[in-house]
């Protein structure tokens, strides 16, 4: 059965890179899955080939060793002989204020979700240049937009990081390839469980990962997800005061 294209997905063994490969294998792409927990890899790949009927191939994969990273992306490429798209969302979301005797989940958030990312990148990019063509996709965060307080000030650091990554690449116009930023609001998953259910504008997993497939396949360089209230959110958290946008956020 003849597919839209390869899209490789990591950290897709729970959350919103669980619900990203559903929803893409709906739309008829082929997956390449790798996550460090193999044992729900494999429970997914085989929930979406019976559903879809769509190729899917999975791989462990810790995204902060980037010799593996390397490994795990060409071992894809070569398999399927070709990848289209690469989504870079492996996090987590740890963290502890600055100084309080934590800097362990400061760190391990540091090199997952930004070395982390730089690595994937890399890789993502060797092949694409390679290919002279591709889709880089970098899931960043709306906590990105404006230093965050206490247990969130890394994770969002890390987060502007991946934007401005993403930002460089564009800056550079590679032939043939093209750069999405993602900014998910507060979309529910595994990360967040722990989060109240009535946190002001938390939605769904299903209904918030559709809103990022939609601006993925759009190809847009930078999107709010979901955009009612993030856009305008987006906007006012640029400018306005950080006492101000403490109550919001």
């Amino acid at each position: 059965m003849t597919g839209r294209g390869v899209v490789l997905i990591t950290g897709a063994s729970s959350g919103l890179g669980e619900e990203m490969a559903r929803q893409f294998a709906a739309l008829g792409y082929d997956l390449a899955l790798c996550a460090r927990r193999t044992d729900r890899l494999g429970v997914l790949a085989g929930e979406i080939r019976s559903a879809t009927g769509r190729r899917v191939e999975t791989a462990a994969l810790d995204v902060t060793d980037p010799e593996a990273v390397a490994k795990v992306f060409h071992h894809f490429a070569a398999t399927f002989g070709r990848l289209d798209r690469v989504i870079v969302n492996a996090g987590i979301g740890k963290g502890a204020p600055l100084g309080t005797g934590r800097p362990d989940a400061n760190l391990a958030t540091a090199m997952t979700n930004f070395v982390g990312a730089l690595s994937q990148c890399e890789a993502a990019l060797e092949i694409f240049r390679r290919e002279r063509g591709g889709h880089l996709v970098l899931i960043s965060s709306m906590s990105a937009l404006r230093g965050m307080r206490r247990s969130m000030t890394t994770y969002a650091a890390t987060k502007a990081g991946v934007a401005a990554i993403a930002e460089g690449l564009r800056s550079e116009r590679i032939r043939g390839l093209d750069v999405s930023v993602i900014y998910p609001g507060y979309i529910r998953s595994e990360m967040n469980a722990h989060v109240e259910q009535k946190t002001r504008f938390m939605v769904g997993t299903e209904s918030g990962v559709r809103a990022m497939v939609h601006a993925i396949e759009k190809r847009r360089t930078k999107a709010y997800v979901p955009a009612w209230p993030w856009v305008p959110l987006a906007a006012a958290m640029k400018l306005l005061p950080l006492r101000v946008v403490r109550r919001l956020v």
